[in-house]
């Protein structure tokens, strides 16, 4: 998936990041423990600052979708750790 920040949507930047981020593990592009892209990626990626790159990566680890080891990266949390799904009809 190479899904990047709309700059011209009015969605906060860091929500989108985190939305793109949230899409790959759900669709199985981020597996667990496969670690996500670094802040300095996601911000050259999607044209943004680091700090908007950081706050993606907290709303995430927020939900439970990641967890980081500090000086070592963010990773996709286990599958049992990921928040509740809503049951798809």
């Amino acid at each position: 998936m190479n899904a990047v920040v709309d700059h011209y949507d009015p969605t906060p930047k860091y929500l989108q990041i985190a939305a793109i981020v949230r899409d790959q593990i759900r669709a199985g592009e981020l597996e667990p423990l496969d670690p996500i892209p670094s802040e300095l990626q996601m911000s050259q990626i999607h044209g943004v600052a680091r700090k908007t790159a950081r706050a993606a990566v907290r709303v995430l680890a927020d939900e439970g979708w990641v967890f980081t080891i500090q000086s070592r990266g963010t990773y996709v949390s286990r599958v049992e750790d990921w928040p509740e799904q809503p049951a798809v009809e």
